[in-house]
């Protein structure tokens, strides 16, 4: 198994994890067999290098996560906008996903809508400044 394969069959468990959050042998071991039972996608894998940067936009986007928490429960966020960002080029759709993720994981934003030609849909909170 390549790189790839590892860092493929871990975010499938990090899901599991993530959507059971439970740690139990029996849990752990339904979660490895289903990360190797799920079917792959024989396309061309992606360079180890962006898997690492969006792994390290992963680890920044947590403490971000909890920032923008407390600052939405601290100060109004009464502003809202749907913008469109561009998908990064020669993406594959295992790092889409992981762009979609990042994008919704803070909770300041989600991902509204993906097109297929290359774009996100992005749905903001922001602080009305007030102009004086």
């Amino acid at each position: 198994m390549d790189a790839i394969a590892y860092f493929n069959i871990i975010l499938r468990l990090a899901i599991w994890f993530l959507l059971t959050a439970d740690f139990s042998l029996a849990n752990i071991i339904i979660g490895v067999t289903i990360a190797f039972l799920l079917p792959r996608r024989w396309t061309s894998p992606e360079p180890l290098r962006e898997w690492i940067k969006v792994l390290w936009k992963t680890v920044v986007a947590i403490p971000q996560a909890y920032i923008e928490a407390i600052q939405i429960m601290l100060f109004p966020h009464n502003e809202e906008e749907i913008v469109r960002e561009k998908v990064k080029p020669n993406r594959t759709p295992g790092l889409i996903f992981l762009d979609i993720f990042l994008i919704t994981f803070t909770p300041k934003t989600i991902v509204v809508k993906y097109h297929q030609r290359g774009w996100y849909e992005v749905h903001r909170i922001r602080r009305k400044i007030s102009d004086q």
